[in-house]
């Protein structure tokens, strides 16, 4: 086959042929390689490659007759440039970082390598993985594939651009307030925010957590979930992580389902949304009562959510950055410094206070999902922006008080616990993607990939990537 063919397959496609020794892992190398040689320079999503190191991987790779569900055989990866890759240059997309090599690998990696993983670059993020447009004083800005002008959204994306370009079949993520999700709403792919504990990662300085979570990126649903198979398992040195599921989630994304009851906001109740985004998706969703299912305008209460996030996202970033802004201040974005300023200045009290908001609103969440299927809502609230714009920083007439406040939309859902997912749903009128957020009951992954793989069918919208670079107005 040739590279062109190579690179045009789905990651199951891909991984099938890697089992039946119809392709080899060297293969698929030369073939990301090559494309990468072609299309990052227009998009700048890989900055760090390491296709020597997966190569010597490749030919020590065991032969690829496992039917484990989530073996991949052999299959080239991008991790994003936050996650440790031994031997590989991790940035963090921090000047403080700008040199550092990891001595070992992450959780998350070390399961993947076991299932068969091959790692061939790494993929630009935001500093720290903090915002949601993906530029940094490292490598700089990554570029939206659909219209190089663009942002590609953040923190993972990177890590989308790659798989909508066609330079990797898969990609790793991280997701603290969208950074999965929201990249994949602006590059047109699919991204799934799984439920706490169910991608092992690490180690952490605080492993209790349950606000960041890794998952995948891939060009499709049954990919994401392959890729998903591939992630999961308990690790001790990740007390959340949970067993890996008797049925297989690629056996739950064939087995797809319309969800009888679904429950369609454009917003939450609790912020501003872009009016074409909201007829998009409002549109995408009614696509499920076009295939039997009853969709009716409702969602969970959220009120509280904005506050709430804001505090235990400080808080974090107390946890995980405060050493840093001691000795390193004069190389931090100011986001970033913003950021743990306000974690510091909090009270006891005041993550307290948050602690028992999130509570009370899962318990509203897990009763409304007693009544409903899956909830429905934008991605991300508006369509890809100006890549030179930091962060949104108003919609209409409503401005924005900080870098993070306008991805609510995400945000919110993070606080539940729910399993969330963003898949391609349309197109704004001057050619920009736009992402339907579909929501799932506590660790329900299965059933929502069953739901997503529906909404593809008949969206018909996930065989346009992969793509080359369009570039914008300049």
């Amino acid at each position: 086959m040739s590279s062109s063919e190579l690179i045009a397959l789905s990651a199951r496609e891909a991984v099938a042929l890697l089992k039946k020794h119809e392709i080899t892992p060297l293969d698929l190398i030369d073939a990301a390689e090559e494309r990468i040689a072609a299309v990052d320079p227009a998009v700048n999503a890989l900055p760090t490659l390491c296709l020597d190191i997966a190569r010597d991987a490749a030919k020590s790779m065991p032969k690829p007759d496992s039917e484990t569900p989530g073996w991949l055989a052999g299959l080239p990866i991008v991790v994003k440039d936050v996650t440790d890759v031994a031997g590989v240059r991790t940035t963090h997309g921090s000047l403080i970082f700008a040199d550092h090599i990891s001595e070992r690998d992450d959780i998350s990696v070390e399961i993947l390598k076991r299932n068969g993983a091959i790692v061939i670059g790494k993929s630009n993020t935001p500093e720290f993985a903090a915002g949601a447009n993906t530029f940094n004083e490292v490598f700089g800005k990554t570029l939206n594939p659909w219209n190089t002008d663009m942002t590609c959204g953040g923190s993972s994306g990177g890590s989308a651009v790659a798989v909508a370009t066609g330079m990797s079949w898969l990609a790793t993520g991280t997701d603290l307030g969208g950074s999965l999700r929201t990249p994949a709403s602006f590059c047109s792919v699919v991204g799934l925010r799984p439920s706490p504990g169910r991608v092992a990662g690490g180690p952490q300085r605080d492993p209790f957590q349950s606000l960041s979570m890794n998952g995948p990126i891939a060009r499709n649903v049954a990919d994401v979930a392959l890729m998903l198979d591939a992630e999961v398992g308990v690790d001790p040195r990740f007390p959340l992580s949970l067993e890996a599921p008797v049925r297989s989630f690629q056996e739950a994304a064939h087995n797809s389902a319309t969800p009888m009851r679904v429950g369609f906001s454009p917003d939450l109740g609790i912020g501003p949304v872009d009016p074409e985004v909201a007829e998009i998706c409002r549109n995408a969703a009614a696509r499920f009562a076009d295939a039997g299912g009853a969709v009716e305008d409702a969602s969970p209460d959220f009120s509280g959510a904005l506050e709430t996030f804001q505090t235990l996202r400080a808080s974090a970033f107390v946890v995980n950055r405060a050493p840093l802004l001691e000795k390193h201040r004069d190389k931090m974005k100011p986001e970033m410094i913003w950021n743990i300023e306000k974690g510091m200045a909090q009270s006891s009290g005041d993550i307290s206070i948050a602690l028992r908001e999130r509570g009370a609103l899962y318990q509203r969440v897990a009763a409304w999902f007693e009544n409903y299927d899956v909830l429905a809502c934008p991605a991300a609230i508006v369509p890809p922006f100006d890549v030179d714009m930091r962060y949104l920083e108003r919609v209409g007439d409503h401005e924005f008080e900080n870098y993070v406040d306008w991805l609510y939309i995400t945000f919110a859902i993070t606080l539940t616990g729910c399993p969330a997912i963003s898949v391609p749903c349309g197109f704004t009128r001057s050619g920009l993607p736009v992402g339907l957020q579909l929501v799932g009951r506590p660790r329900g992954e299965a059933e929502l990939l069953s739901f997503a793989a529906r909404f593809e069918e008949i969206a018909n919208i996930s065989p346009l990537a992969p793509i080359n670079p369009r570039p914008g107005s300049a």
